[in-house]
């Protein structure tokens, strides 16, 4: 069992959550305030570490057995993705996925940092 922090579609209600096979939620939470964190199209979120000016990021925190990882989450995860090690506002270390380091310059990208949840970024960029 890992730790995983999900901030998109894996949480709650989203379309990769039943991907989770049952594991428990500990905990909703936020990651320290060292991340950049981007819409990539509007398709999904992703965090990329950062030594300036970076935010916190809101999600939840997930008991997750490796092997669901590894049968069922990563393969369904975008491929821009790529499990890395985040730390949390409380100091602790979980897993998440974030941006390959490759695609920081992606013109796909949409800087949400400043708002920090994907479901508010989605909600507040809904059509009316």
């Amino acid at each position: 069992m890992v730790l995983m922090f999900l901030n998109g579609d894996g949480m709650r209600g989203g379309a990769l959550n039943a991907r989770l096979d049952g594991a428990p939620l500990l905990r909703t939470a936020r990651s320290a305030a060292k991340y950049r964190y981007y819409s990539i199209g509007d398709r999904f979120p992703a965090m990329v570490s950062t030594t300036d000016n970076g935010r916190s990021v809101s999600g939840e925190v997930y008991d997750l057995p490796l092997e669901v990882l590894r049968d069922n989450l990563i393969p369904h995860e975008p491929p821009e993705l790529e499990l890395g090690l985040i730390e949390l506002d409380d100091g602790t270390a979980c897993l998440a996925t974030v941006l390959r380091t490759n695609l920081v310059d992606s013109p796909d990208l949409i800087d949400i940092s400043d708002i920090g949840d994907w479901r508010a970024y989605r909600e507040s960029s809904a059509p009316d």
